[in-house]
């Protein structure tokens, strides 16, 4: 597998630009709506906090530009180029985006750019064990449960929470591809 690198990523009206401070004022304000940040541990609420946050991202972290304007983020985690694996994560977009074309159209291009470009053999995804409207999603990708790791870190309230990890191998890839093309022209 080869190392990802910022590379820009684009299909209909939806395009996957690696994230820079020219985002950080869209992003902020698409970052407003409490639900967007239930599951996550870092809410930014200034342009110092966006800032930072972006600096201090442990990935590769595009901005998820729709129509123009930056909606939200997503990245590549965890590269692990001995087992060819990577994770797709910390992905959150404006709450009216929400079950439109822009997670299957952003899991798409990712997806693509990691298997057939990269050259990936596993592309992980895992959610907070509680978050089911992230798992569906996450299952509608074509992803298999492969389990769940108790107490995997702490949620901002103070309490810990278990992750669900899904996968998706390449061997799977063409299956999954298919499905989210199919979803996708619906």
């Amino acid at each position: 597998m080869k190392a990802p690198t910022p590379v820009v990523l684009a299909r209909g009206r939806v395009r996957l630009e690696p994230l820079v401070a020219e985002h950080d004022l869209d992003l902020l304000d698409a970052a407003q709506d409490d639900d967007v940040w239930r599951w996550l541990t870092t809410r930014p609420t200034t342009l110092e906090q966006m800032a930072d946050l972006r600096s201090s991202h442990p990935g590769l972290a595009w901005a998820v530009v729709v129509d123009g304007r930056a909606a939200g983020s997503t990245s590549y985690l965890d590269v692990d180029l001995d087992v060819s694996g990577l994770e797709i994560g910390w992905t959150w977009y404006r709450k009216d985006l929400w079950a439109s074309d822009v997670n299957p159209t952003c899991k798409l291009l990712l997806l693509t750019h990691a298997f057939d470009d990269l050259g990936a053999e596993r592309v992980t995804f895992k959610t907070d064990a509680l978050n089911t409207r992230s798992q569906a999603a996450i299952r509608k990708l074509g992803c298999v449960y492969d389990g769940t790791l108790r107490h995997q870190r702490r949620r901002p309230d103070g309490s810990v929470r278990d992750a669900a990890y899904f996968s998706v191998l390449a061997a799977e890839w063409p299956t999954a591809r298919d499905r989210l093309r199919a979803r996708l022209a619906d």
